[in-house]
């Protein structure tokens, strides 16, 4: 078997009250909840895909604001590692689309309600990547190179 890591975004958007954009979804037929966030599509530039995920998932528009780190992750669910490009965004506003089918609705929590969802986080990384944010971690945009652009 070839080993074939996915590329995924993944969005923290913090709103003026202390909230975070979460979406509660169905993911190997169990309801978790995750940032907005998905696979970088062929030929998809990643802040592209980073505002693509994130509408389709919330039916929020962003702006990202800068870029947190690349996270590993092997899932115990179907033994795929992943690599999550993970950024910071303000969200900008709310649009009047549908949403993706496996979003069962978007939702604003407190980093308090996040810690208490525990197991039911699709995986490690959304608190990690909260917190990372929390504590200062930031780079610029331009740190990630996308030579398709």
């Amino acid at each position: 078997m070839t080993w074939t890591p996915h590329a995924t975004v993944a969005v923290i958007a913090e709103d003026s009250r202390g909230r975070f954009l979460l979406v509660e979804e169905v993911s190997h037929g169990k309801v978790v909840f995750n940032q907005p966030a998905g696979h970088i599509e062929e030929n998809e530039a990643i802040l592209d895909a980073v505002h693509r995920e994130t509408l389709e998932e919330t039916g929020w528009e962003i702006e990202p604001t800068h870029f947190l780190g690349v996270y590993t992750y092997k899932a115990p669910a179907n033994g795929v590692t992943y690599f999550r490009f993970c950024y910071a965004a303000r969200a900008v506003r709310q649009a009047t689309q549908d949403l993706d089918d496996d979003i069962i609705a978007p939702h604003w929590l407190t980093l308090e309600e996040i810690r208490q969802l525990g197991d039911k986080l699709r995986s490690p990384l959304v608190l990690q990547c909260i917190e990372d944010y929390r504590n200062g971690r930031q780079f610029p945009l331009d740190v990630v190179v996308d030579a398709q652009t």
